[in-house]
């Protein structure tokens, strides 16, 4: 058997006084995923871990049952694997978000959901005026992009920038945790204390700002009505991470792909073994190529037996507090993603399992990420289905799977069996 896991970033969320005290998955039209869910089997899945951020890294590791406590170093080092940084003992790396500050305040996360062709020329300037034997950019996506401290030590707390939109920044600099000892340096050459290198940090992110106000990219930006990129806003530091691949894991897998718009999860895939493929179109928005990454992902599965289709467009909705497009995105991937893909494999000669779930809530009303557990279904043809009539966060809690933790979703996923 071959398993495919369909992951609507952020898809759940609260109920909204707006959709009659519905959640957008209740509210949403969503014939496909609601057919799979009478089909199959449901129920609901922690996948932030006790003490752990509810970030998207902590979620699809999760998702993919990995002991967090033990591999966990942050989304720096997942999004150095994605962009082919090679880490060397002794460096940091952290993600480097490029961020729209107005006055004192932090904007939005995203500079106004800036291209990457824009970064990309922003990431390069800033590395020929701050790049030297220690720090480091590098471009990645959109927004999201990669910063490396040689010798930075990762006990500094950095404020993820989609948890404070609309609030003073000055306050939320980098600052070494409470806990760590001052004159402790971070291993490898070089290594720096947590003060110096929350020092180090908030010199960087000052130091961008003057760099970056008139740079030309963000005057015509501004000439467009577009917020500028005008700030730097690194966070979630960590060194390499040692984590096993999925083959090593489960047998049955002997070649796995992963698709996605976002460096963060090329990453994850990346030291789980899975083979990265790109997909034309793909933004990580509303506007994504649906169609080609459901295309894709058939054509994966023809060879792979694991394929792990990520769409971001739903949790990019939900930090902009849009109901009505995150209603459009979970629409959009029940009709253009899950439905084509179902309507495929079940006439296969091979059976192929399907999972499709959430990694996190991004609740509209709150525009950031929450832990609650999430909703999630299993379908293959053939399967027992349990008493669950639709997919949304309520029905899949009556679903017969319960309520999974740790690596309990991956391993009921991986071992369902035909009879």
């Amino acid at each position: 058997m071959k398993h495919l896991i369909i992951l609507g970033d952020g898809m759940a969320d609260w109920p909204v006084d707006e959709l009659g005290g519905r959640t957008l998955l209740q509210a949403a039209r969503t014939p496909w995923m609601d057919l799979l869910a009478r089909e199959g089997r449901c129920g609901r899945l922690v996948t932030v871990a006790p003490g752990f951020h509810p970030g998207s890294e902590v979620a699809n590791m999760s998702v993919l049952g990995y002991d967090l406590p033990a591999v966990y170093e942050g989304r720096g080092p997942l999004e150095a694997a994605s962009i082919g940084v090679d880490l060397r003992p002794g460096d940091m790396a952290m993600r480097c978000n490029l961020v729209c500050v107005e006055g004192d305040v932090l904007k939005n996360h995203s500079a106004g959901h800036i291209t990457t062709e824009e970064a990309d020329t922003l990431v390069r300037f800033l590395q020929e005026r701050l790049g030297d034997a220690r720090v480091s950019f590098h471009t990645g996506v959109q927004y999201r992009h990669l910063l490396v401290v040689r010798g930075g030590n990762k006990h500094v707390c950095c404020t993820p920038p989609h948890d404070v939109p609309l609030q003073p920044f000055r306050p939320l600099l980098p600052r070494p945790e409470a806990d760590a000892p001052n004159d402790v340096p971070a291993p490898g050459p070089g290594g720096m204390t947590a003060a110096e290198t929350a020092d180090l940090l908030r010199r960087l992110i000052l130091r961008s700002q003057e760099l970056l106000r008139d740079h030309p990219v963000n005057q015509a930006r501004r000439a467009r009505g577009q917020d500028p990129a005008n700030s730097i806003w690194p966070w979630s530091p960590g060194y390499r991470p040692a984590m096993q691949t999925l083959s090593a894991r489960f047998p049955q897998v002997r070649s796995g792909a992963v698709i996605t718009a976002v460096d963060l999860i090329r990453g994850i895939g990346r030291y789980a073994g899975l083979r990265r493929v790109d997909v034309p179109g793909a933004t990580g928005l509303y506007d994504t190529n649906y169609e080609g990454k459901a295309r894709a992902a058939l054509d994966a599965l023809r060879t792979d037996d694991f394929v792990y289709l990520h769409v971001e467009a739903s949790d990019e909705a939900g930090h902009e507090g849009d109901v009505p497009l995150k209603l459009r995105t979970i629409e959009d991937l029940d009709s253009r993603v899950v439905g084509p893909i179902y309507e495929e494999v079940r006439a296969w000669p091979e059976p192929v399992a399907l999972a499709v779930l959430p990694d996190h809530p991004t609740p509209c009303a709150l525009r950031t990420h929450t832990a609650e557990p999430v909703p999630f279904l299993v379908w293959h043809p053939g399967i027992r289905p349990d008493a669950t009539q639709a997919f949304d966060e309520a029905s899949a809690a009556g679903g017969d799977c319960g309520l999974l933790k740790e690596d309990e979703f991956i391993n009921l996923f991986m071992n369902l069996s035909v009879d």
